[in-house]
């Protein structure tokens, strides 16, 4: 591919996640061909797993995928959250749904199987990017890979992570580091485990977090938060921190499953967000280029939301550039795209702000420290009352994808 002359797209979509995966999904089904670029040379499955909710299934629906998720995954309904400090254990029930954690290396598959197999270009990093005006209000994006090609685009959407070179470009603020910190892996269990099919969380005050979700009969999907990031980059050095330093004073459970990591899914990383009001008022788009995903909205997980959200963005960007084709006799007319952009923007920016407020709000909460009126908000009122208005948020559906004529989405 190598100095590859310029070509033309419909859409390019920049970075291969979750949310440039179902973008492309979203815009197939709604008629409309992408072009993803991905830096990695294959799909990448950092973070091991992810968990769920009900309002990334009806996303799921919506991209026509579920069902290649659902059959391997079972829902858990409960959990329970362990005071370390006190020994007071507190139960958690999740909404009638449940919530499925998942591989986030199965999702990225399933996704990516919907698409046509020259839909990924991998191995394409970002060089430059610029927008040529058209005339009529229509504009072109042209992106600039660093082997020397040039790609135009009449939409361009950048699903490139937290640290996004479109976001850079529109100008939005860069992501801020939250003082806290994860550690992420699964944990396998050849024979098989008895523990019980729920999560269990661990808090103690000294701002760590720490819980276990099975994925199935085997596998478990582990993680520990904690202020600061100090911890070295080698699995086998990170795993002997957690269990020698930072989890010590757990239960010997969570260190069980700690114990049976797997080496090569352990990635220790700090945890970013943008501000919401950065969201609220920044510029997501100019013209038909715009951003998804944790290109938006970066997010610490406490709310489980990072994934969901992705999946949301895509179906409703999907929509609004769908209801575009549809409009115009099932042309794409690079005019009226600006328009279907700025109406996903105001459609997300206040959603997108609320889940990172209340991610944030939510770990500030758990991993508050050992102040009485922390612990007392924490242990009192949190998990009786404000867990379950935050997980309120997991309610929500991003809605459907307009039905186009058969035939259209080849």
């Amino acid at each position: 591919m190598k100095g590859e002359m310029e070509r033309m797209e419909d859409v390019v979509i920049v970075g291969a996640g979750i949310a440039g995966l179902a973008t492309a999904v979203a815009l197939k089904r709604v008629g409309v061909r992408a072009l993803v670029l991905e830096r990695s040379q294959g799909i990448r499955a950092t973070g091991a797993a992810l968990t769920l909710f009900p309002n990334a299934w009806l996303a799921l629906d919506a991209l026509g995928v579920s069902h290649r998720l659902t059959r391997s995954y079972d829902p858990l309904f409960k959990g329970s959250v362990t005071n370390i400090n006190t020994g007071d254990v507190q139960q958690v029930l999740f909404s009638e749904q449940g919530i499925r954690p998942v591989h986030r290396k199965a999702l990225l598959e399933a996704l990516a199987e919907e698409l046509p197999t020259d839909s990924i270009r991998f191995s394409s990093k970002l060089a430059a990017i610029e927008s040529q005006e058209q005339g009529g209000g229509a504009s072109i994006a042209v992106v600039h890979l660093e082997d020397g090609t040039t790609i135009k685009s009449k939409v361009l959407i950048g699903c490139d992570g937290v640290h996004s070179v479109v976001a850079r470009w529109l100008g939005l603020a860069e992501p801020l580091h939250s003082g806290r910190s994860a550690v992420r892996s699964l944990a396998v269990f050849p024979q098989g485990h008895r523990f019980k099919h729920e999560v269990q969380q661990y808090v103690d005050q000294a701002g760590k977090r720490a819980a276990f979700i099975p994925l199935n009969d085997r596998e478990f999907y582990w993680f520990l938060t904690c202020k600061g990031e100090n911890m070295t980059g080698e699995p086998e050095q990170i795993q002997r921190e957690v269990l020698e330093k930072y989890a010590d004073n757990f239960p010997s459970i969570y260190l069980d499953v700690v114990r049976h990591a797997d080496l090569s899914t352990i990635s220790w990383a700090p945890l970013m967000f943008r501000h919401p009001w950065r969201i609220i008022f920044g510029n997501l788009n100019k013209g038909n280029i715009t951003v998804a995903g944790d290109a938006m909205h970066p997010m610490t997980p406490e709310l489980g939301q990072g994934g969901g959200s992705s999946l949301e963005d895509a179906v409703v960007l999907g929509r609004h550039i769908g209801n575009s084709v549809i409009k115009n006799g099932g042309l794409f007319v690079e005019g009226d795209m600006a328009r279907a952009i700025d109406d996903y923007v105001k459609e997300r920016r206040w959603r997108a702000a609320s889940l990172v407020t209340g991610s944030y709000l939510s770990g500030w909460i758990q991993l508050g420290g050992a102040k009485w009126w922390v612990r007392f908000l924490r242990d009192r009122l949190f998990y009786k009352y404000i867990f379950g208005w935050l997980g309120g948020l997991a309610r929500y559906n991003c809605g459907n994808l307009p039905a186009v004529s058969s035939g259209k989405e080849d």
